[in-house]
């Protein structure tokens, strides 16, 4: 089974799954914490239209886990705030 790599974890996923889906089937609920009050996010609209499921791929901060399509190989982090080292933009 193909895997990419999220926060240091293998996770497998099917052909065609997103990132998000992928994530989601192995239980993991929240990949993302909000700037101001660091509250967890994950899965919301589930199509692409809020940013709440926001995560770090491949180095991008600011990518949509629910169109993502999963890869082997990817790298994906949970995005903290911005995903920017300057968190104040």
């Amino acid at each position: 089974m193909n895997t990419f790599s999220f926060d240091g974890a293998a996770v497998p996923f099917a052909p065609g799954q997103t990132v998000g889906a992928a994530l989601w089937a192995q239980g993991v609920r929240s990949w993302r914490r909000t700037r101001v009050a660091g509250r967890p996010r994950g899965l919301f609209c589930g199509i692409g239209v809020c940013f709440d499921c926001l995560v770090e791929v491949d180095g991008r901060p600011d990518e949509r886990a629910c169109v993502v399509p999963a890869e082997p190989g990817l790298v994906v982090r949970t995005q903290e705030g911005t995903g920017r080292a300057d968190q104040s933009v």
